[in-house]
């Protein structure tokens, strides 16, 4: 499979994630079967999927999504510590490896009617590039 066949693939399935029938697959495939999603993994643990963007804003775009389902920030208990922990762990390991500390980056979770995509995200971005190995 050619990239930009793959990548008009992944764009496609951007697009349906964010229908009603998509959010509801998407959210089952990250909690059930995060192997499956066709995405450019950076970080996987036990609470959490953190891949490229495929459609980004941002020269430096991730999203870190758990894999239980949380509809919103304000949906988190007391037993998403550990999801928390990981979010930030990882926000500090791709901000080293990727060298984001002095070009500057900015970690941000939506809400409200500002979140378009029915399940809890952050947004890790940043206007240095990707990495060239990456």
């Amino acid at each position: 499979m050619n990239k930009s066949f793959s990548e008009i693939i992944k764009k496609g399935l951007y697009g349906f994630s964010r229908t009603g029938a998509g959010r509801g697959l998407f959210t089952w495939l990250v909690g059930n079967m995060s192997f499956a999603l066709p995405v450019d993994r950076l970080k996987e643990t036990t609470t959490l999927v953190a891949f490229k963007h495929p459609s980004p804003d941002y020269p430096f775009h991730v999203l870190l999504v758990p894999k239980r389902k949380i509809a919103s920030l304000m949906d988190l208990s007391d037993e998403d510590q550990l999801f928390l922990l990981d979010v930030f762990s990882t926000v500090q390991e791709l901000v080293k490896s990727h060298h984001l500390e002095e070009a500057g980056y900015r970690l941000i979770v939506n809400g409200g009617r500002n979140q378009e995509f029915g399940i809890l995200h952050y947004h890790l971005i940043s206007d240095k590039e990707f990495n060239k190995t990456d």
